[in-house]
This record gives structure tokens, sequence and C-alpha cells, in this order.
């Protein structure tokens, strides 16, 4: 087994149980792509078993910090198995599931979504792609699974030096296309995994779907404002709170049409939403220069800073969406708010979105932190896997 032996105080991180040595933290040894590795403090004292990265920031990713643990197939088969019980055990209203969370189950660089009957993966670390074919297996004896498509086709995996990858892994001849359709909170919608967003759908917001809907009607809010729908999931729940009218904004075509797909799917009045294909930024100048108002508002952007070199930069962009969010909204509405940029702490969001009413003049209160739904742990030896977070306000 090669060793990697840390530079003197380096140590600190791996005792605590986080997953991740950087390459300036190293200081003899190195191996094949996804090999596993003996970490070692600066003194040869057991650290870790971990995947090693030659083209990655993060060298190493920790597999287990046990030392007479064996990196193996039963090691693998058993992880894998125990994400799947622990989503078996959580209140998913869902027919689809975030089934194994990277480094939150134990298995860094490996995501996978359950969508009925067919298993979506992405593996975008060095060492789940040395792992593939037994990772596969293990996820198909322990689901009952009748397919699994590859969706590692993301910028993380040029970072490990891996090239893009699609496509079926296992149990093509079972499933005919890859258009699928999911039960959410009462709700259809549908999904491609081949070409979709991440692994075809974002099951993060389905908590905050459903809070959604239930504030609506709670609230007796009539219209909404969905900026970033992507495919209308958000649109949905307002519609099934009693809504009166939806619009929908995005900057992609196919992604509104299953917008409205979605609307008639369950049953509301496709002349209830309106979708309007723009910039959101310049739909909201463009609106409060008309003078519109909503009564609710959800601002879901994609990831503006994926580093914390890029949260500068970001800040601005999400000071200046929730600044005309804010005064878009009628005396006492909803926003919802949301960051899933890595680079953006909770912390600093909220700072962000206050600076943003400083500037609008207006005042909120937050009816709720958010963040993602359940089988998207974040563990306490990992915290950076706090992705996505948001704020629930009621204009004052």
């Amino acid at each position: 087994m090669k060793s990697i032996r840390l530079r003197p105080g380096k140590e600190r991180s791996l005792q605590r149980r986080h997953p991740w040595v950087f390459e300036g933290s190293i200081a003899n040894g190195s191996a094949d792509a996804g090999e596993t590795v003996r970490v070692e403090d600066a003194q040869g004292g057991f650290l870790a078993w971990g995947a090693y990265s030659p083209a990655s920031q993060i060298r190493v990713r920790a597999w287990s910090f046990v030392e007479t643990e064996r990196i193996d197939k039963a090691f693998f088969e058993a992880r894998v198995a125990r994400a799947v019980a622990l989503r078996q055990r959580l209140p998913i209203h869902s027919t689809a599931a975030r089934l194994v969370h990277g480094e939150a189950d134990g298995l860094p660089g490996l995501v996978v979504d359950r969508y009925g009957d067919t298993l979506c993966a992405q593996f975008l670390s060095a060492g789940s792609e040395r792992w593939k074919p037994l990772l596969a297996d293990a996820l198909m004896a322990s689901t009952g699974a009748v397919a699994l498509f590859e969706r590692s086709d993301t910028n993380a995996r040029g970072l490990e030096g891996l090239p893009a990858a699609a496509g079926w892994l296992r149990g093509k001849a079972a499933v005919a296309a890859t258009e699928l359709q999911i039960e959410e909170n009462g709700w259809r919608l549908t999904l491609d995994v081949a070409s979709g967003h991440k692994t075809g759908f974002y099951l993060d917001q389905r908590d905050n779907r459903a809070l959604l809907a239930a504030w609506v009607r709670h609230f007796g809010l009539r219209r909404v404002l969905n900026g970033y729908c992507y495919t209308g999931g958000f649109t949905v729940a307002a519609l099934a709170g009693g809504a009166a009218e939806v619009t929908s904004v995005d900057s992609s075509g196919p992604a509104l049409e299953r917008v409205q797909h979605h609307v008639q799917l369950n049953g509301f009045d496709p002349a209830d939403s309106r979708v309007v294909d723009a910039d959101v930024n310049q739909f909201l100048r463009n609106s409060l220069a008309a003078g519109e108002r909503f009564d609710a508002i959800v601002l879901d952007p994609p990831k503006f800073a994926p580093t914390a070199a890029h949260a500068e930069r970001a800040a601005r962009a999400y000071k200046d969406i929730n600044r005309l969010a804010l005064m878009l909204l009628a005396p006492g509405g909803l926003l919802l708010t949301f960051s899933c940029s890595g680079g953006i702490s909770a912390d600093l969001f909220h700072k962000i979105v206050a600076g943003a009413g400083l500037d609008a003049g207006v005042n909120a209160a937050i009816l709720r932190r958010l963040e993602g739904a359940c089988d998207h742990p974040t563990t306490i030896e990992f915290p950076e896997g706090e992705y996505l977070k948001g704020l629930a306000l009621l204009k004052q």
C-alpha cells in the first residue's frame, strides 16, 4: 500500500474526520489516479485510507479513518447499503430520492439519485471512477433498481483529470427511454436523465416546494413569480397552493415547455401559468419599471460562486436580484430566496440578503431558514456539504 506523508500540523482536519487532503498539505508520496493510499502524519502515524487524485487540488479523499478497515468490495457494498438504508428511514414523500450524497455518506465523489426503478449516478472523483463497476453492481443489488444511467458530465470531472462520461451502465434493455415520471408531494413531474440538469431533476428542493404550496394557501397569495424556474417544480407547488397566476421565467426554451407540460399534467388551467423566456435579472428590472407587483417570488438561481474565490462577484449578483425582488413584492409578500453556491456560506448569504433589503428600503421577517431535503444530509464532520441554503421572508 502506498503512503502519503503530510506536512507537520496538517493532520488536524483528518483527526476531526474531515475527508479532504489538499495538495499543499502533502510532504511526499504519490499514487495512480483513484488508488487507495495510507495517509500518515509527519511522524508516520496512521490518519486515514483515501483515494489519491494526482490532477486535483483535493489530492486525497478519505474513505475510512479506521486503520484496520480494508478498502475492498465488501467495504463499498456496506457503504452503499448503509446509504440506501438511511433513505428508507427518512420521511421522503416522493418516488424519487437522493440515495448517495458523496462525502456525507462516506463515498466521496459519488452522487446517486433514484427515480422510481431507475438510478442516475455521477462519478465525480478519481476514487469513485476507479471503483465504478463495483459501485454500480452494489447500487443495483442494494436498491433492486432495473437500470442505472451515468451522468458524469460535469466540470468536476475535469478538475479530477477525468473525461466526461454519460450513458447506461446497467439495465439498458430494461428501460427503453431516458424520459421518466415521478410523484412528489402528490404531484406528477417528469425529467430526462440524459439531458436534464445534474441527474435530471433538483430533488434537493422537494421540501421547500411543499412549504411554498402550504404558505401560498395559508397567506392567500395570488400572484407568484418563479425566477430561474427550470422545469417548474415551484410553479406546480404554487398552483397547488391556490395561486391564481404564476409567472415562470427561465432562459431555457425546453425547460419552459416542460413547465407548461407539468401544469397540465397536474390538472391546472394553462391560462393560470405564464412562461417567459428571458434573463431573470432583466425581467425583474422590466417588471419593476412597469409597476408590477407579486404576492410571492421564488429565486433559485444557478451556482454563482462555485468556490470561495468567486464569492465577491457572486455576492453582488445575489444582492442585485434580491434587491429587485424585495421591491417587486407587494406588502406582506413572501420571498423564497436560495443560493446553491458552495463558496457562499449560510451566514454570508443572510448578510447579502440583508444588504439587499437595506438598498431596497425594505424590511422583512425571516419566516424560516431553508436548506436541502433530508435525503441530502449535511454531516457534522463535513459542513461543506451544506451547499443549498435559503431564506423565507415576509415583507413588512
